[in-house]
Parts: C-alpha cells; sequence; structure tokens
C-alpha cells in the first residue's frame, strides 16, 4: 500500500475519533478546578449570592461596587490562615482582590450548605 493510500486511511479514522470525541465533551460543563483557592471560588459562585445589610451599605458608597465584588469572586484569593471557621451556620471565608481604583479590598462571606452571604467588605 502506497503512503498516501495509508495517509487517507488514516485521516479517515482520525476524523471519526474527533467527531466520536466531540460528542462525548459537547455539552457537558467540566471545569478543572484542582486547587483549594479556586474551588472556594467556584463553590462560591456557583450559588444563590445574596449581601448582608453592611455589605449593601459599603456597595453605596463611592469605592467599590458589585463589579468589583465580582471579579475578587473570580480572581480573588483566599486567605486560608483567617478563613474556613464555622460562622453563624456556614463557614467564614475572607477573600482578597482589587477594585477598579486598584486599591487592596477584602470581602468576608459565609458559605451556607445552599447560598453564599457577603457580610462585609473591608477596604486596605
Amino acid at each position: 500500500m502506497k503512503f498516501y493510500q495509508r495517509f487517507a486511511y488514516y485521516l479517515v479514522g482520525f476524523v471519526i475519533g474527533m467527531f466520536f470525541v466531540a460528542m462525548v465533551w459537547s455539552g457537558k460543563d467540566t471545569r478543572c478546578n484542582y486547587f483549594p483557592n479556586a474551588r472556594v471560588l467556584n463553590n462560591i459562585r456557583n450559588k444563590p449570592f445574596h449581601y448582608d445589610t453592611e455589605a449593601s451599605r459599603r456597595l453605596a458608597e463611592d469605592w467599590v461596587d458589585s463589579t468589583d465584588v465580582k471579579n475578587t469572586l473570580t480572581y480573588g484569593d483566599v486567605d486560608f490562615d483567617r478563613s474556613n471557621k464555622p460562622s453563624e451556620g456556614g463557614k467564614l471565608y475572607v477573600i482578597e482582590g482589587k477594585n477598579k481604583k486598584n486599591e487592596v479590598i477584602e470581602l468576608e462571606i459565609i458559605n451556607y450548605e445552599n447560598k453564599a452571604v457577603l457580610k462585609n467588605i473591608i477596604k486596605k
């Protein structure tokens, strides 16, 4: 068998294989969160998110808004030394991030079984 015939058989098999792989992986919402920081942030983002009265008061101020909160929940760093502590029936997490003015902010979030509540926003 000549090279171009072998190459044609290879391409046919490769295309059929890619078709089956695409069918298996399409429609699946897969995430690869291997590190603890990514797991905690993903867990909080995927739950219904509520604001405490103190957090709502801080959001009414000029230095932070809800976009900063969302960006911190996506790109922030969880401070595990001060986090993962039982609080009000859930676990308290302290997440550090930045606002639009590039100032450091901290979010105190209580992560319950079925929801996440932003307790406070602190400007550093």
